[in-house]
């Protein structure tokens, strides 16, 4: 069976967020972080569907106020630990007849934080009937999240050792049993594994979209680092080396775009906090970029532009996301064309 995984910029039929409620971690900024995800909810809305994920619709539809009335919004009600939807979603993959929805176990990134409630939503819009088109593939004796992995939709895999090699997660698997299992459920030939990168702040212990991106088949953009005297230097000018080393399956080296370092952002704690602009969503006609109100935003809105000169950047304030260790990709997961159910049609 051939199993094709699309690259983001594939054609899009809808996008989910499951939305901040007052029982998250971002109970004592919540007004803000609920500010943030209308911004993102009128940005998604405005070129194409969304599903919101909540716990109260009332409340939602009063907090995106006219937004709400949009036909492009549909709204399903569960309960969940949090927001962090592109780690809890379904990851969509085709074969030769169906649409695969792969329901893999969240366990709160290495059982740092409670994702019970989070890990079970897949199943509860599957089993209402808004996927009806798709086939649910349970996957729950695997933890895999969708900000770990990165397709260029031929067949090439990006991810970091840091995060799918780590004992919390699957210490059963050794790297070889990873390698061959991410393979077979994603029909790639190639999976390049980065062993080195980390952004400071963050909990998924280095996801990959907050590092590396895929922006076509052949080039990847990625957070460089070249301050001497930042904590990510040494980390990030190796990873550097790294992605300079890896070759397409035609034996060319990748076309590397850099994204800058954010201006350092901290918590009230003094804490460093992970603003990384790497955390970016491609849409059907736009890329919405996180920025952090800092010095480098509009340096990397003009990369991004050259790098998807066909699509709109669309700046998006994140600095209330990363306060809770994730930005504007972590929020979203985007549910590729050909997936079609009737709440969408």
């Amino acid at each position: 069976m051939s199993i094709i995984f699309p690259a983001e910029w594939h054609a899009q039929d809808f996008v989910q967020l499951t939305w901040v409620h007052p029982e998250t971690d971002f109970e004592s900024n919540y007004k803000q972080a609920v500010a943030c995800f209308v911004k993102i909810a009128d940005a998604i809305s405005a070129r194409q569907k969304l599903l919101i994920v909540c716990e109260c619709k009332i409340r939602v539809m009063q907090e995106l106020g006219d937004i709400a009335k949009r036909q492009s919004i549909y709204f399903f009600e569960c309960e969940s630990n949090d927001v962090w939807a592109r780690d809890h979603a379904a990851i969509t993959v085709f074969d030769e007849e169906n649409t695969l929805l792969y329901d893999f176990r969240f366990n709160g990134w290495g059982n740092k934080f409670p994702a019970e409630k989070d890990t079970a939503i897949t199943k509860q819009v599957f089993d209402s009937g808004f996927f009806n088109h798709a086939r649910y593939v349970d996957l729950n004796d695997f933890v895999f999240e969708g900000g770990s992995i990165e397709s260029n939709g031929a067949g090439v895999l990006l991810t970091t050792e840091g995060c799918l090699l780590t004992p919390t997660r699957n210490p059963q698997f050794s790297k070889a049993d990873i390698e061959t299992y991410l393979k077979e459920q994603f029909g790639a030939h190639t999976v390049l594994w980065l062993a080195h990168g980390y952004i400071a702040g963050d909990d998924t212990d280095s996801h990959i979209d907050t590092l590396a991106r895929f922006v076509n088949e052949d080039t990847i953009t990625y957070v460089q680092c070249t301050d001497v005297n930042d904590e990510h230097y040494a980390e990030l000018q190796a990873m550097e080396k790294e992605l300079q080393g890896f070759c397409t399956p035609q034996g060319k080296p990748y076309n590397l775009v850099p994204l800058p370092m954010t201006t350092p952002q901290f918590g009230e704690d003094g804490e460093r906090l992970p603003a990384t602009y790497a955390n970016f969503l491609i849409l059907n006609e736009a890329v919405l970029l996180p920025i952090y109100n800092c010095a480098t935003d509009s340096e990397a809105v003009n990369i991004m532009q050259t790098a998807f000169p066909d699509r709109e950047i669309v700046p998006i304030d994140c600095s209330v996301l990363i306060t809770q260790h994730g930005s504007l990709h972590c929020v979203t997961m985007q549910f590729p064309h050909n997936f079609v159910h009737n709440c969408l049609t």
